[in-house]
């Protein structure tokens, strides 16, 4: 999955479209800094177009979109710095075959340095007109001051290599612009709308889509919008999302998401989502929300940036002044080298393929804050079902303990209300009701106490199905039971008017690869991995046991769960995982919230700090290790950039250092710096492949 950090600039949208950052009136937008000149949205896109035929739509609005700003500016410095290139080659050349044509020389060399110089001026000029002072101006400077010697040639390759660093540094910056213009591109703009015989299609804009609506996805194409599938069966290519290569085989009733790729069969779809409601508008949107917030080393940065171009303009006027006849040789050379691009770099790069790698194995980062947290855990705290199992409840017994009672009368009661509810057991419970063709009697007065159990009336009388510590809590009786034999059992108990008639039991899974995972997160420095769950205290144990786990707390309602988390934050940092949907309050008080398996869920995506849109739990401590990682290029590049700096400022100073020699190691160390951060990109390649080879073993069983 192609994804990353951007530093592109944000416009003001037109009025039929909401602001990108989710404002519909952009006074109120406190992210953004719109620009009302500009008639771009502010993803950085041009909403100009209104012809159904553009390639690309913006996910977050719908409207059509161009080639990337961002792009399309390195493109045409580009040009520049070739044409102008060109000239000034040209100029060594006529030089040296025709000695003779010394004015076509020097008129070659001219033209070459203000070919390369226009697009530098022009930005600067840009800079200071808008009451900016970055390190345009110091280039600007050194180019001018260059073409005041009358040396056009060493102007023009001093802005020749200047050009090409603020071409990769705005190519390399813009990265997350651009990976969301991939991400737009996987969505078609169209759709095969089933017209009501269900049979005839017609090809309309996914903007003119509406909920429930029926379309058709044929072999070979992506899904437009988030939806379940009606008719039909095929594999699916999820890698877009969860960075898993292998397909995934769908039918019908199963979710298929926007940007996803339709492999083998001819699928027909109910539109559940649309446009930023989707999956894939989420990924986007949490790109853009990690783009918007800036690490404390950048805010650091940002602080003091003001007061670096004053500095070098001081130190520059004294250099010249205190030289003999005014050496500005040494005050280009200054110039050249003091502009901070190794420096500016340093941050945007690290992140950029940090979180490359990450989103390659499906690992959203909503803010690039919590990615520098990462680093810092000491604890990971684990919900149970869903997280350390696979969260697929079975019913392993159903026990009836009132007089006369058969285990299908017992269903029936319990079904008859948990088939108003999305939870495990719930689901588990449906599942059996389906397959033995058991269904609910009509209730009144349904209720659902989250992480607890659900209520109502049922012919009157007030039942209860839920965990043993919720009922005791209203009034209810339990029975004595010898539940040692099935202590690896989760268990809930139904009530009616205040007497239990009976419990049911459910069984779950540990995942394949739980306990690595755990010994791996020990491994890298994590001192204490603790599940907390709602289940029972022996079912707990067993799992807590099998795992290995440090600490352990049993029979928790979500307010418990949220207490030992503040409890374990007075003395670590503390990570907490958990599926997202049951688990939303301890998610949000941890330092950090990793949700499991976010993929179509609302609430896993807006109550974590990171998102991993699989199931794989290995992601965490690759998670750690890549903040790490990341946390150590970044500081390498600061210093290799702030001491490059110094050096060329001192050897410049004191004569050490031409103005050419200033320019070649000025972009040299930009490339350094790339290069460098680029080393991260290909961090957890091992894990992917493991991914794929455990993807593929399950696919053959």
């Amino acid at each position: 999955m192609k994804t990353m950090k951007q530093l592109f600039r944000i416009f003001h949208a037109p009025a039929d479209h909401d602001c990108c950052c989710g404002h519909h009136d952009h006074e109120e937008c406190c992210e953004h800094d719109h620009h009302h000149e500009h008639d771009d949205c502010c993803c950085g896109h041009d909403h100009g177009s209104d012809d159904p035929h553009e390639p690309t739509r913006c996910i977050s609005c719908g409207a059509p979109i161009g080639e990337g700003t961002g792009h399309n500016r390195s493109m045409g410095r580009a040009s520049f710095a070739f044409v102008g290139g060109f000239l000034i080659a040209n100029s060594f050349l006529l030089s040296l075959l025709f000695p003779d044509m010394t004015f076509a020389s020097k008129l070659s060399a001219m033209l070459g340095a203000i070919t390369l110089s226009l697009p530098i001026l022009w930005t600067a000029i840009g800079d200071l007109i808008a009451g900016r002072v970055y390190m345009n101006e110091l280039v600007a400077l050194a180019i001018l001051a260059a073409f005041s010697s009358g040396d056009f040639r060493t102007a023009g390759i001093i802005a020749f290599f200047l050009l090409i660093t603020i071409i990769i540094e705005s190519h390399t910056a813009s990265g997350a612009q651009r990976s969301i213009e991939e991400l737009i591109r996987l969505t078609p703009h169209t759709a095969h709308r089933l017209a009501e015989d269900g049979i005839a299609t017609s090809d309309v804009s996914v903007r003119d889509l509406n909920l429930n609506d029926i379309i058709s996805v044929r072999p070979g194409e992506n899904f437009p919008v988030d939806g379940i599938i009606v008719s039909g069966e095929s594999a699916v290519n999820q890698a877009s999302i969860t960075g898993e290569s292998l397909p995934m085989d769908k039918g019908v009733n199963d979710e298929v998401y926007a940007g996803t790729e339709n492999i083998s069969g001819s699928l027909n779809v109910k539109v559940t989502r649309l446009g930023k409601d989707t999956t894939l508008g989420k990924v986007e949107e949490m790109i853009r929300s990690a783009e918007r917030n800036k690490t404390p080393i950048v805010r650091i940065i940002d602080r003091y940036a003001g007061y670096y171009t004053p500095t070098i303009l001081m130190l520059a006027i004294i250099t010249w002044w205190l030289t003999p006849n005014g050496d500005m040789e040494r005050v280009i050379a200054l110039l050249v080298i003091s502009c901070p691009c190794a420096v500016v770099l340093a941050t945007p790069t690290t992140i950029v393929a940090a979180v490359a790698a990450a989103a390659r194995l499906g690992i959203l980062i909503k803010n690039i804050n919590h990615l520098e947290l990462a680093s810092k855990i000491r604890t990971v705290v684990f919900d149970k079902t869903g997280t350390l199992t696979e969260g697929q409840l079975s019913v392993a017994r159903l026990a009836p303990l009132a007089e006369g009672m058969e285990p299908a009368e017992l269903l029936q009661t319990a079904i008859s209300l948990e088939a108003f509810s999305n939870h495990p057991t719930a689901q588990a419970l449906q599942r059996l009701a389906a397959d033995v063709g058991i269904t609910g009697k009509p209730i009144t007065g349904f209720q659902e106490v989250a992480g607890k159990g659900v209520l109502a009336l049922l012919d009157g009388k007030r039942v209860l199905v839920g965990r043993p510590v919720w009922l005791e809590k209203l009034g209810v009786v339990l029975p004595e039971i010898d539940m040692h034999e099935h202590d690896a059992m989760s268990v809930v108990y139904v009530s009616v008017d205040g007497v239990v008639i009976g419990w049911i039991g459910f069984k779950d899974k540990i995942r394949e690869e739980a306990a690595a995972a755990i010994t791996e997160l020990k491994s890298i420095g994590v001192t204490r991995c603790a599940m907390v769950t709602g289940d029972r205290a022996s079912v707990a144990t067993t799992i807590a046991a099998q795992l290995n786990m440090d600490d352990l707390r049993a029979d928790c309602l979500p307010e418990n769960k949220v207490a030992y988390v503040e409890e374990v934050k007075k003395s670590s940092t503390v990570a907490v995982v958990g599926d997202g949907v049951n688990d939303a309050p301890a998610l949000a008080a941890g330092d950090l919230g990793i949700a499991m398996g976010a993929i179509g869920s609302d609430i896993a995506i807006n109550s974590a700090s990171i998102a991993l849109m699989t199931n794989d739990l290995r992601r965490v401590p690759f998670l750690i290790t890549l903040s790490r990682k990341t946390s150590t290029v970044m500081y390498q590049n600061l210093a290799f950039g702030l001491l490059f700096v110094l050096c060329g400022i001192i050897l410049s100073v004191f004569g050490r250092m031409d103005p050419i020699a200033a320019a070649i190691l000025h972009a040299v160390s930009t490339i350094i710096v790339i290069f460098n951060s680029a080393r991260l990109v290909r961090t957890g390649e091992d894990l992917s492949s493991r991914v794929d080879e455990m993807s593929t073993a399950n696919h053959q069983e």
